[in-house]
């Protein structure tokens, strides 16, 4: 019978401690007795961004921002289904995540953070949306447990009303923010059409069969739409 091996360990700034586990071919990260990400449950994260580049048609250098990388499911499929002339900013906080990617967890990173197309940033995502050099076509958060800041309390900034007003700024004409959450939100989604969003509510389960259908947990995206 396969147990579960600790690979690392990582404190996240202001925040609780990541875990990094092994059980057989599969990896997860998890903080206390919550499992936030496994390589068993990519649906959702994989969803991210495929269903965001389907509601931005037509663009053939699109700029993105992800937050954060996590296991790196989003920014893959992302990459999956971007032209050459795309680009990609990743921003992760904890630089052992990194580390876990280009380490144990190689052969799923694939060679996506060294894509021509995608810039790391380590730091805050929250930053990054500051410091956008140029209108961003969409940014894309898959930041803590979603709105409620499990992880770091500082994240819940993010979701606030300021944090969706510098979201807004970041984002050029028709732009969309994506956001991704283990959980329902309806007061998350109120703050959202109260700082000008045209919001759109998607269920998604966390992972896909061979069949191409939907199983598991259920998960959240709000996709947010720039209007003026």
């Amino acid at each position: 019978m396969l147990t579960r091996e600790l690979i690392g360990t990582a404190q996240v700034p202001d925040g609780g401690q990541l875990k990094l586990f092994a059980h057989g071919r599969d990896f997860m990260i998890v903080m206390g007795h919550n499992e936030l990400m496994s390589t068993r449950l990519r649906g959702s994260e994989e969803a991210l961004a495929t269903m965001t580049l389907e509601r931005l048609p037509g663009r053939t250098a699109p700029r993105l921002l992800i937050g954060g990388y996590g296991m790196g499911f989003t920014l893959r499929a992302a990459l999956a289904n971007l032209g050459p002339k795309a680009q990609v900013t990743v921003a992760e906080l904890v630089p052992e995540i990194i580390a876990w990617a280009n380490g144990p967890m190689a052969q799923i990173e694939a060679g996506s953070l060294s894509d021509p197309r995608v810039k790391l940033v380590m730091g805050d995502v929250a930053e990054a949306i500051l410091l956008a050099p140029e209108p961003l076509d969409a940014i894309l958060l898959d930041v803590d447990n979603g709105p409620d800041g499990l992880v770091r309390d500082d994240n819940k900034r993010l979701y606030s009303k300021a944090g969706l007003h510098n979201a807004r700024r970041a984002l050029g004409p028709g732009g969309l923010l994506a956001v991704w959450s283990a959980f329902p939100d309806p007061k998350f989604r109120r703050r959202m059409e109260e700082v000008g969003y045209d919001v759109e509510e998607v269920v998604v389960r966390a992972r896909v069969d061979k069949e191409g259908k939907g199983k598991g947990p259920r998960h959240v995206i709000w996709f947010a739409r720039v209007t003026d």
